[in-house]
């Protein structure tokens, strides 16, 4: 049996899906099968260091190996000689292609009017012809089940490459850093990763002095910390290790300190995997620190919690009680922000204390 999974196409989702895709794994490893992912590029290295899929088809047309595009994906679907597909997107064009490529079974939730393109249609709980909104780590595990996967705990799971932890212990040694633990890098040490921004959106981010002040607090205290970026979020990391003016903070934009460099997704995997604490914006390095078992207090403005809810008791979310929210859009529809601006440091940084507090003394968290 050849098994084709469609990853969702936002970082975060696909860690949220990683429990599903263990269940497919294994039912793949009982029964002789092979596992393949289909995903878009810049997802598909969520999942390096795990070993579960024998092999990876692009998701998003593109410039191939030679000068030729490559086809469409159904037809990429057809070479793939796969005997079914297991659908953890929502989006009508990925059953479409599934449908289209001739797979013979097709497995998914019913959503965009895509009921009639599927062979196993899954459909949601409701209540007075409502969608009940359900964790999507849960909504995932559903559609594994459909496809005759055997029970997974929710738990979500990530690993690092012998070349992640390489670049890792390279910025250790460039920035200062001290030293995290054993070699395994598990001990959580005394570094405190803090991620801004996001990839929805500005309306996610937590205010540049906010962070810096929360960093400097950290400072004060003993700790160092680390300011995790993308390439979008350079500029902000970089005014946030300013800001706390400490030699206790830095930031990940400053190694190299060059304009053009960007940090590959397995590195911030293995910094958020050696650190003590993990403060982070509802962007996907969140669920890097629950999949690594690292204490995450997680900061929400726009967004809700209901559907990504991580079912992990060292995961702490804030959210301010306020009637516009959660408003799911990319920029503060009402001009203010407040959602985000009114969540003080003091709240954020109680929230820390409690975590550490709750966590052993070697960095590994113990549930309360």
């Amino acid at each position: 049996m050849r098994t084709g999974v469609f990853l969702p196409n936002w970082i975060g989702d696909v860690v949220m899906a990683t429990p599903a895709v263990r269940a497919l794994r294994r039912q793949a490893d009982d029964t002789g099968g092979q596992l393949f992912a289909i995903a878009k590029p810049y997802v598909a290295s969520v999942l390096e260091g795990l070993g579960w899929v024998d092999g990876t088809i692009c998701s998003k047309r593109g410039a191939g190996a030679g000068t030729e595009r490559q086809p469409p994906l159904f037809r990429r679907l057809r070479d793939a000689r796969l005997d079914r597909v297991v659908l953890l997107t929502n989006s009508l064009g990925t059953a479409w292609a599934a449908w289209r490529s001739g797979v013979p079974e097709r497995i998914g939730l019913v959503r965009e009017g895509r009921g009639p393109l599927l062979t196993t249609r899954v459909y949601e709980a409701r209540r007075r012809g409502r969608r009940i909104e359900a964790p999507a780590i849960d909504s995932y595990l559903t559609t594994a089940y459909a496809a005759g996967a055997d029970y997974q705990p929710p738990t979500l799971q990530l690993a690092t490459t012998a070349e992640d932890e390489r670049l890792a212990d390279e910025v250790w040694r460039r920035l200062g850093l001290p030293a995290s633990g054993p070699a395994s890098g598990l001990a959580g040490g005394s570094v405190v990763v803090l991620n801004s921004g996001g990839a929805f959106g500005a309306a996610k981010s937590w205010p540049v002095e906010h962070f810096a002040g929360l960093a400097a607090r950290f400072a004060s205290s003993g700790l160092h910390v680390l300011v995790n970026c993308g390439p979008a979020e350079r500029d902000a990391a970089r005014q946030i290790a300013r800001g706390a003016n400490s030699p206790r903070v830095v930031s990940l934009a400053d190694w190299p300190a060059a304009d053009a460099w960007s940090v590959p997704l397995g590195l911030s995997k293995a910094v958020i995997r050696r650190c003590r604490l993990l403060v982070s914006t509802d962007s996907g390095p969140r669920f890097f620190g629950v999949a690594f078992g690292r204490p995450v207090v997680s900061l929400f403005g726009p967004t809700g919690h209901a559907a990504t809810r991580t079912h992990y008791p060292l995961e702490t979310p804030l959210a301010l009680d306020m009637p516009c929210r959660p408003c799911m859009k990319a920029s503060c529809p009402l001009g203010h922000h407040r959602c985000m601006r009114d969540l003080s440091v003091d709240r954020v940084y109680r929230a820390a204390q409690d975590l550490l507090r709750r966590t052993a003394a070697d960095g590994i968290p113990q549930a309360a």
